[in-house]
């Protein structure tokens, strides 16, 4: 993504909200994620060609993650290193996601594709924080 659209899609007279918008999208879908792979392993471990321990947990992972996240987002101006913390985590994962795929899972055709999906989700996630971040005047890109 381009410094210039992250820019404009973090732009706001308040860039804190736009932050914390962010962060709080974040909770929500990483939330859903971790209770999928929580409520339905071996539905999702077939699905997907992943193991179903793996999935349950890192579903668990995913959920204090996502709660974590969200009380980070609830906060009216979260902190600067807890929000570093949370875009280097997501680039973390989007990294782990690729790499799995292609150095150590051989996941069916949907796992082949919902991984990497998701890698995008939330790299794209930690690159709205990080530009949110650096809009609210908190740090310089």
């Amino acid at each position: 993504m381009s410094h210039a659209l992250l820019a404009g899609l973090s732009r706001t007279a308040n860039p804190r909200g736009a932050l914390r918008r962010f962060l709080a999208a974040d909770a929500v879908v990483t939330g859903i994620n971790g209770a999928a792979y929580s409520a339905v392993p071996g539905a999702l471990g077939r699905l997907l060609g992943i193991d179903s321990t793996l999935l349950a947990v890192l579903g668990a992972l995913l959920l204090a993650v996502a709660a974590g996240i969200g009380f980070l987002a609830a906060r009216p101006e979260p902190p600067a290193a807890a929000v570093e913390l949370v875009v280097g985590v997501n680039a973390a994962w989007a990294l782990l996601g690729i790499a799995a795929v292609v150095l150590w899972l051989e996941p069916t055709a949907a796992g082949a594709v919902w991984t990497p999906l998701q890698a995008l989700v939330v790299a794209c996630f930690a690159a709205l924080q990080w530009s949110a971040l650096c809009g609210a005047g908190r740090l310089t890109a």
